[in-house]
């Protein structure tokens, strides 16, 4: 049985908590475990799009994307944040494989269709993953880390969040636990307290209120469907519960089916 970690927010720019989570990832699939990490990296990606004089826009959590910021999304996720992980890895024992989600077609993407009227340009959405090219690098005891681009129809590359990239892995591989490491603790309430466990329902009825808004949102929706396709545990889980996540599923806010 394997986990799939889904690592972002500002962990992954903030190299303290970036680290804590790969020494909780290195030490679990040191131990045996079968781990699959799916990152993203917006920060790095706004970073550079500023560096370029390009413009950043965000709709409803989802990164607007033209020709030239899928450019740079390509080369953000694809090259630099992928291989200082990979590198970041080794470092700590173990031999991660990089690339993204276009090679070997292990995520596949239709465009996203319009939200609130607004045309996102080339975002998709993730139809399915096909773990093979993951189960070929686990099958020599590497580590498999995909970065969140996809393959669409007649090879076009699509920018894809992350937290549904995972999702989708989670649930090509039949995984039993999906872990987002993040830079937040899990699901606030709106006194600010965190929810240890959240049930589908009201999951989303939060997201129909309309309470919670965001990169929170993708987020949760990625869970439900998740849970919908049957991944036993879905957990969302900050840098003070990296590790208990990993191990036992403790800790943050646990996404249960009912």
């Amino acid at each position: 049985m394997s986990t799939v970690v889904k690592l972002g927010g500002s962990i992954l720019e903030d190299q303290k908590l970036r680290l804590v989570a790969l020494e909780a990832v290195a030490a679990r699939f040191t131990a045996g475990e079968e781990i699959v990490v799916v990152h993203g990296g917006g920060k790095r990606i706004d970073a550079q799009l500023s560096a370029l004089g390009l413009p950043r826009r965000i709709h409803a959590g989802l990164r607007v994307t033209d020709a030239q910021t899928l450019d740079v999304v390509v080369a953000v996720l694809g090259g630099l944040v992928n291989k200082t992980l990979v590198a970041e890895l080794r470092a700590r024992g173990v031999k991660a494989a990089g690339f993204s989600g276009a090679d070997g077609e292990t995520l596949f993407a239709e465009y996203h269709p319009r939200l609130q009227g607004v045309d996102l340009g080339l975002v998709g959405s993730v139809a399915w993953a096909d773990p093979t090219l993951v189960r070929a690098v686990m099958s020599v005891g590497m580590l498999p880390l995909v970065a969140s681009v996809a393959i669409g129809r007649e090879g076009t590359l699509l920018n894809v969040n992350a937290d549904a990239a995972a999702a989708a892995m989670a649930v090509a591989l039949k995984a039993h636990r999906l872990v987002f490491l993040t830079d937040v603790e899990g699901v606030m309430d709106a006194s600010g307290s965190l929810v240890p466990r959240i049930e589908a329902q009201t999951a989303r009825e939060l997201l129909e209120s309309g309470a919670v808004t965001g990169g929170m949102r993708p987020k949760l929706l990625a869970c439900l469907e998740a849970l919908k396709a049957g991944v036993n545990e879905v957990l969302i889980a900050g840098p003070s519960r990296h590790a208990t996540a990993l191990v036992d599923g403790r800790g943050g806010t646990s996404l249960v089916a009912a």
